[in-house]
């Protein structure tokens, strides 16, 4: 067990097998490692890019054909040089790291924004597979920017529910991801949410869950730098997202009401508004 915990701490070197472009400005990177292929939906990993920096990426996709891969949307200096790199370049992964969602039976209802629908995909499959009724809300703020459009056609295609929303009605339906969840829990019951995302919609979710008594699991985003629990730089009221999550229940989300979708850390150790 212990041989197991320090393989997934340590930095594994793999080259990239495979670049899908999923937008203007998001990519997956496929690449393999033997660690990454038990990886429960909702973990993540280390990814260090040589040179530049390691950051904290959602798994969207697990063991594809022995096949892992991060989604990664290119928004600082780290992920501009990941998106540079093409088949056959290096990088660094480290993990599989954090709790993962707790999957249910019953009817679940996935409400998923922006490259937040990267960590939801997989667990979308594996629910599917132990067979949960599941609906999808996937959600952009307009066309460009809806990822995994096909990937999730085909996955639920005669086994689920896919709806699509954008915020400008360039897509789908127009409005928030939240606003048609609301919606959804009112049309029907669901025995559990997940949602991952922008932190304000994901504040709307819980909400309109909290108001029905529906339990919730969000995936949260920090700062994460060591990925261990040591530095505290993703810190959330008296959780550390590293370790402690990054997947919390409405029991937490409760703890952490004053801080979840109203501040956070930034790299300095700052606290600073979230972002809309």
């Amino acid at each position: 067990m212990l041989g197991g915990l320090m393989e997934r701490l340590r930095i594994r070197v793999v080259p990239i097998e495979e670049v899908k472009v999923e937008s203007g400005d998001v990519k997956t990177f496929f690449f393999r490692d033997e660690a990454c292929l038990s990886a429960r939906p909702g973990q993540y990993v280390m990814v260090w890019v040589p040179g530049v920096d390691e950051v904290p990426m959602s798994l969207s996709t697990i063991n594809r054909g022995g096949l892992s891969a991060v989604t990664v949307r290119r928004v600082g200096e780290a992920t501009e040089e990941l998106h540079r790199k093409g088949k056959g370049d290096l990088i660094g992964v480290r993990g599989p790291l954090g709790n993962g969602f707790d999957l249910v039976r019953g009817r679940c209802l996935l409400v998923g924004g922006g490259t937040g629908v990267a960590a939801l995909t997989p667990l979308a499959e594996e629910l599917l597979k132990g067979g949960a009724e599941v609906s999808f809300i996937l959600g952009g703020r307009d066309r460009e920017r809806l990822i995994f459009l096909e990937r999730l056609r085909e996955l639920l295609q005669g086994r689920g529910e896919l709806i699509v929303t954008t915020d400008d009605g360039s897509y789908g339906l127009k409005g928030f991801a939240s606003t048609w969840a609301a919606r959804k829990m009112d049309e029907e019951h669901f025995d559990m949410i997940y949602t991952c995302g922008p932190e304000l919609m994901m504040v709307e979710v819980f909400r309109e869950a909290e108001k029905r008594g529906i339990p919730v699991q969000a995936s949260l985003e920090r700062i994460i730098k060591c990925g261990v629990g040591l530095c505290g730089s993703c810190a959330i009221g008296g959780f550390r997202v590293c370790v402690d999550g990054p997947v919390f229940n409405s029991e937490q989300l409760k703890s952490i009401a004053e801080e979840f979708g109203r501040t956070r850390l930034d790299a300095s150790g700052r606290r600073i508004r979230v972002e809309k």
